[in-house]
């Protein structure tokens, strides 16, 4: 089941994770499995002028928030709500891109490429931790950011 996370302009003025540590947190606690069961979602409940083209990835507040929370959890796209796009939502709030109306986002190749590698490293070693060692949940993840990874790379991080 999904949960969002409502992010105010108050929040993101002041970086206060606390939203977000109210969601993840017992998640923490409960010292649950990777399953279904965490779906993380963001919403926004910020006044914005109709007149400003820029999609939220591209606000530095919004962006400054994202980056601390990454920093705070950074195996947090794991367990992102994949299906409803926020992946690449999150992606987008890390990464350098472009945004056309036509094609969507378009990231920095190799920015993305550093992104993606730094996730893979950083969520084997979080979900080695927790007595997780099949890395099936990353290599989807990856393929979601359009990557490919041979299981070659994983057995490397062992």
């Amino acid at each position: 089941m999904a949960q969002t996370i409502t992010l105010t302009e108050a929040h993101l003025q002041t970086l206060d994770l606390t939203p977000a540590l109210a969601v993840i947190e017992p998640y923490l606690a409960e010292k649950k499995e990777l399953n279904e069961e965490m779906a993380l979602r963001f919403a926004m409940d910020l006044p914005r002028d109709p007149t400003d083209p820029r999609e939220l990835s591209e606000l530095p507040e919004v962006r400054l928030w994202f980056i601390r929370l990454d920093s705070r959890y950074p195996w947090l796209p794991l367990v992102l709500d994949w299906e409803a796009g926020e992946l690449g939502r999150y992606a987008a709030m890390l990464v350098p891109h472009q945004f056309s109306p036509t094609e969507g986002i378009r990231y920095n190749p190799e920015a993305l490429e550093i992104f993606v590698m730094e996730k893979i490293f950083v969520i084997s070693d979080w979900m080695r931790q927790r007595g997780i060692d099949s890395p099936t949940k990353i290599k989807f993840m990856t393929q979601m950011l359009g990557y490919e990874i041979d299981d070659g790379l994983f057995e490397l991080l062992t």
